[in-house]
């Protein structure tokens, strides 16, 4: 077979499409491994303060990356301060503030529980743009709504009742992470449509990095570095793997497959996230969770999955 039958091959739509679905579940499975990463490290004795800034640095030559490819390619319309100003911003909400609540969450939640709460932020972007855009929510949303928190509400009046005060603290702070994420994709729409994705979402995650560095020199001496080498190398690995791959997996595999499809792929992620607890930190399954978690995933399905016209 010449090199160019090879290559045609390679385009036929059959095989296009099975390889955004692939890099949709890769991506959805390298998100779902970071919570377990995270617990982990904290066996080490390890804050969410320094292990979030490792993760970052280690990130962030990466984002330096996207952000000079995405300026280096030609046509692109200059950015505005304002639209600078909105960036940055929605950077530090989305992606600092978000992945920091989720960190501290984690000490008092199971990597399942964190995941399940986490896929609840299409029901919150559904209410937000209800509030602010103006969009209508017709009884597909209001389903989903009542779906997705029946059984959020089922997992957690369970766990409450064991865990306590410091589950329903782990479980507040990790929602409030979903909430923060959902604001940023609501408010970071428009800006999208001028700035483009590619450079938007570089900067955001470079101004999230500098957020965290700041937060460290703000809040613990430079001696906190002083750690097992097996938090660098977890940490080296919640960056590139669980953090980065990620962000460009899931972008090809939305241009290959389409938001219908990557949505479907992404109710893997509660349910890969608590297999992967079982298996590497022993953490409890019951039936309660997983009924919980059925409804949550369906709910979100629900909004998350459109009809084509």
């Amino acid at each position: 077979m010449t090199e160019a039958a090879r290559v045609e091959g390679s385009r036929s739509p059959a095989v296009w499409h099975l390889v955004g679905l692939l890099l949709a579940v890769a991506g959805v499975l390298a998100f779902s491994l970071r919570p377990v990463i995270i617990k982990t490290a904290y066996t080490y004795g390890v804050d969410p303060i320094t292990l979030i800034l490792l993760r970052m640095v280690f990130a962030l030559p990466f984002f330096l990356g996207m952000a000079a490819w995405s300026g280096w390619r030609g046509g692109r319309a200059r950015i505005s301060g304002r639209d600078w100003a909105l960036t940055l911003g929605l950077g530090a909400l989305g992606y600092y503030l978000a992945s920091f609540f989720d960190f501290l969450g984690l000490q008092y939640v199971s990597a399942g529980i964190g995941r399940l709460l986490l896929f609840l932020y299409p029901t919150i972007v559904v209410v937000l743009s209800a509030l602010f855009l103006g969009k209508r929510i017709g009884g597909r949303e209001v389903l989903s709504l009542a779906v997705s928190y029946a059984g959020v509400a089922l997992v957690v009046s369970t766990e409450w009742r064991d865990g306590g005060a410091d589950f329903g603290w782990g479980a507040l702070l990790v929602f409030g992470s979903a909430v923060c994420y959902a604001v940023y994709l609501v408010a970071g729409s428009k800006v999208i449509e001028r700035v483009g994705s590619l450079r938007f979402t570089a900067y955001a995650l470079t101004s999230a990095s500098v957020c965290c560095i700041v937060q460290f020199l703000a809040l613990r001496p430079l001696s906190a570095l002083d750690l097992p080498a097996a938090v660098y190398g977890l940490s080296g690995i919640m960056a590139v793997v669980c953090t980065v791959l990620p962000v460009f997996m899931t972008a090809e595999a939305l241009r290959r497959v389409g938001a219908n499809s990557v949505a479907l792929v992404g109710a893997l992620g509660p349910v890969s996230a608590a297999g992967l607890g079982y298996l590497a930190l022993g953490e409890e399954v019951t039936w309660v969770q997983m009924v919980g978690a059925a409804l949550v995933v369906f709910g979100v399905m629900i909004v998350s999955l459109k009809g084509r016209r």
